[in-house]
């Protein structure tokens, strides 16, 4: 995109007003969303706005609509010629609306100003129930980060039950998971010639309900495998743990089967992912014309915290291969990485450099993680067989190439650039592939480069814990090896004279975490002379493998048992450990210490 077309961009309209502006009789696709609109493609709804846009169809998005009045946002555009499309927005809305104790947040960081209460719970499911009451007769199909994980039978641990795939709750017609952009685009030009629910059904990455087993579409392409249904998972825990041990393998496998679940007497059925993106599809995506900032709706309505945070950085990559037992990143944009062409991340900050409120900072050129940017396997056949749900834990693959060179080659293009002042490095740091091959010449070059150009201050990484027990459980490095790279980090920043810190995210509560472990933590980060900022309780996510664990107290690839610390005196007990260092959490330690007969622990930790 050149930057004189940048200029002439405008925004998808939100209003009938801003339709009967661009003579617009009829709009062929409208999309609901639980966010504020920022026209910027890191906001999903945006991306597969302009996405419908370049098949040359009239698309409008309504941002935020008010579900409780007279329901007048989801009428004012009228009936679509093809569908409607909802999305809960960038978040899952119970991560959003409510903190790991399941207290009510007072913010929104995708609302103007971080105000909440713009948004019901589960949008997904409020709004698509709202537009088939109204246009029961308009296809209504669903996607984004709510939609993609709940897919399937799925635990909820705010209303702490086990729940059916979003597509019965909700009564959607289709659910597109994932990156959903080659799946919506296949569905809209199916649907403009009039293709039959049978043929929307072939589609790769989507999912529905079917009466029979014998409506399923049938392709010699895709093998299938059948779930416990619904019902014997609530039966049972064990066959709910065998359900996502079988999910999480399809869902990083090259090639996946379909997946049929019964609920009720009804077939929930997920076709199979596309084949990996490539480099020139991805690029297409970001090329496509974006004006990069929220709606003029919002000018005199104050910031819109989510969009401030990323308005000047890049994501260069998708996908993460490093399977935390706790992330959702891999079940929603897959384990293997599909990077950006250099052309295109160049051709994206130019446009970044043409805003005249850009003052010259990018402020993350990243992804998922931070470092993962063109690995894959040295050999893809290896990769096609493979289904570990992680590349790098309990060791890192010997096929895997880690070689940070491109990525290097990325940072020193951009720094070039006339315009620029700064480049800092937002997303997280796998230290441990940085750690593993040292006779990578790249990998102590890339630490160098990192730290003497990219880092503003502080650098955050994510060990998660201290105690290896914890850390098997949550498919994470031993905490050895942060410890590796905290003395190479001090080292190099000692030797250019920098003054920076390395700041370490950690989780309490996590599944198999013991009170002795998180005496462990408060013992570690001690030793390290940390203070500790950035840190969390373990929130139970929908598909993921510590959620499963958190629900059933079994390990799903074992069946072994697991402890699970549920309680939230408990839960409080252990966050305190973090805080070793406040007079006031003091004798509560004390205390916790001599309840598991652990004096020894007391005196290292206040000795």
């Amino acid at each position: 995109m050149t930057l004189t077309n940048f200029d002439k961009v405008e925004a998808l309209p939100t209003t009938s007003k801003e339709v009967q502006k661009l003579g617009w009789s009829q709009l062929d696709v409208i999309l609901f969303t639980g966010d504020a609109y920022v026209d910027h493609p890191s906001f999903g709804v945006a991306v597969i706005g302009r996405v419908l846009e370049s098949l040359g169809l009239k698309v409008a998005i309504v941002p935020q609509p008010n579900w409780k009045d007279d329901l007048r946002d989801f009428k004012k555009l009228g009936q679509p010629r093809l569908f409607f499309g909802v999305t809960a927005g960038n978040m899952d809305s119970m991560v959003n609306h409510y903190t790991a104790n399941i207290r009510l947040r007072s913010n929104d960081a995708y609302t103007p100003v971080d105000k909440a209460g713009f948004r019901p719970d589960y949008p997904t499911i409020v709004y698509t129930q709202i537009l088939k009451k109204l246009f029961p007769d308009v296809k209504v199909i669903i996607g984004g980060i709510e939609a993609s994980m709940r897919r399937l039978t799925h635990y909820d641990y705010w209303q702490n039950t086990l729940k059916k795939s979003i597509l019965v709750e909700s009564g959607a017609d289709f659910l597109f998971y994932g990156m959903a952009e080659k799946s919506v685009k296949e569905f809209a030009l199916l649907m403009q010639k009039g293709a039959s629910d049978k043929n929307l059904q072939s589609l790769n990455q989507v999912s529905y309900i079917i009466d029979s087993k014998d409506e399923i579409f049938a392709s010699k392409k895709w093998e299938s495998v059948e779930l416990f249904s619904y019902e014997e998972c609530l039966k049972d825990k064990i066959n709910y743990a065998k359900n996502f041990k079988v999910i999480e393998e399809e869902s990083n496998k090259w090639t996946s089967k379909q997946i049929i679940q019964k609920v009720e007497n009804k077939y929930v059925v997920v076709n199979p992912p596309f084949p990996l993106t490539s480099t020139k599809e991805i690029d297409e995506i970001y090329d496509l014309k974006f004006t990069r900032k929220p709606h003029p709706k919002y000018k005199n309505k104050g910031d819109i915290p989510a969009f401030e945070m990323i308005k000047n950085s890049i994501n260069i990559h998708r996908g993460c291969f490093g399977g935390c037992s706790f992330c959702t990143i891999s079940a929603h944009q897959g384990k293997f990485i599909v990077s950006r062409s250099e052309k295109s991340i160049l051709s994206e900050i130019s446009q970044i450099i043409a805003d005249k409120d850009f003052k010259g900072h990018i402020t993350d050129l990243g992804g998922p993680s931070a470092n993962m940017y063109k690995m894959q396997g040295e050999d893809l056949e290896i990769c096609k067989k493979c289904k570990r749900p992680s590349c790098i834990f309990p060791g890192i693959c010997k096929n895997l190439n880690t070689s940070h060179q491109e990525l290097i080659n990325i940072y020193r293009k951009v720094r070039e650039i006339k315009g620029i002042n700064s480049v800092t490095i937002g997303s997280g740091i796998r230290y441990d592939i940085l750690i593993d091959n040292e006779n990578d010449a790249s990998k102590t070059k890339y630490l160098s480069e990192l730290i003497k150009n990219h880092v503003s201050g502080r650098l955050k990484v994510a060990p998660e814990h201290t105690s290896d027990n914890v850390l098997k459980i949550m498919r994470k490095p031993s905490f050895e090896l942060f410890k590796k790279f905290k003395t190479k980090f001090d080292k190099i920043s000692r030797s250019q004279n920098l003054n920076l810190q390395l700041i370490p995210y950690l989780i309490s509560s996590h599944p198999g975490c013991k009170t002795e472990d998180m005496a462990d933590l408060a013992i570690e980060t001690k030793k390290l002379n940390y203070r500790l900022e950035q840190i969390q309780d373990f929130t139970p996510t929908p598909m993921t493998l510590s959620t499963v664990m958190y629900y059933t107290e079994l390990n799903p690839y074992t069946l072994e048992k697991v402890y699970i610390p549920k309680k939230q005196s408990e839960k409080l007990n252990q966050r305190m450990f973090f805080f070793w260092y406040k007079k006031e959490n003091r004798q509560n330690i004390i205390n916790e210490l001599n309840k598991i007969n652990k004096p020894d622990i007391v005196k290292q930790i206040f000795g």
